[in-house]
């Protein structure tokens, strides 16, 4: 995974009002942790964290205070409305390091013919990688699946160095029945009227 690097700029305010300011900025409030060290308050510049956050896992370089450091989003806060970014936590990491992540699925192929229903268990797949090597996502084929189907941790090929964080028998993926639709009020009003013709007239 390429590095994004971001220049980032100490954050010495705090507090809602604070947080205010500097999103009327077009920046983005943000902790960086880990490693055992004190949590450091930066700023971001909004749009290069909101064009690196499209990348699942995205691995940002940020120079603190001349210490060149690597981090991975783990907490992302968004305006729930606008869905721009409000607010992110960024884990420190080292080359060479295991980190836990959670990595899309994509699935690949169609279904069994039926009108079925891929169901999502997992919406992503909790992988352990090292932190500069971490995949972007993993591919799944759902080709010709009939309803019951069920594809596992243990059955998704990962790249070389990734393990599974979950149990290998973890259900990610499952195909459902489709469920028969509800008569509409007009469908059982037009069984009803022939039904009512042919009752008997009363003398």
């Amino acid at each position: 995974m390429a590095e994004v690097k971001i220049p980032s700029e100490f954050r010495k305010e705090f507090g809602k009002g604070a947080a205010r300011r500097i999103r009327r900025e077009n920046k983005v409030p943000a902790v960086v942790y880990g490693h055992g060290d004190d949590p450091i308050h930066v700023t971001l510049p909004g749009h290069d964290l909101f064009l690196a956050l499209k990348t699942p896992n995205v691995l940002i370089g940020l120079d603190l205070d001349g210490r060149k450091e690597l981090v991975i989003p783990k907490a992302v806060q968004r305006d729930p409305l606008k869905g721009f970014v409000e607010h992110v936590d960024l884990l420190l990491v080292k080359r060479g390091e295991k980190v836990n992540v959670e990595i899309p699925i994509h699935t690949e192929g169609e279904l069994a013919p039926g009108g079925n229903l891929l169901e999502h268990v997992l919406n992503a797949l909790p992988v352990e990688a090292e932190a500069t090597h971490i995949p972007e996502a993993v591919s799944v084929s759902i080709e010709g699946l009939e309803a019951g189907a069920s594809i596992l941790a243990k059955d998704i090929s990962l790249p070389k160095g990734t393990s599974l964080a979950v149990e290998d028998d973890t259900v990610v993926l499952q195909i459902v029945a489709a469920q028969a639709e509800e008569p509409t009020e007009d469908e059982e009003a037009e069984e009803a009227e022939p039904a009512a013709a042919e009752a008997p007239a009363e003398d």
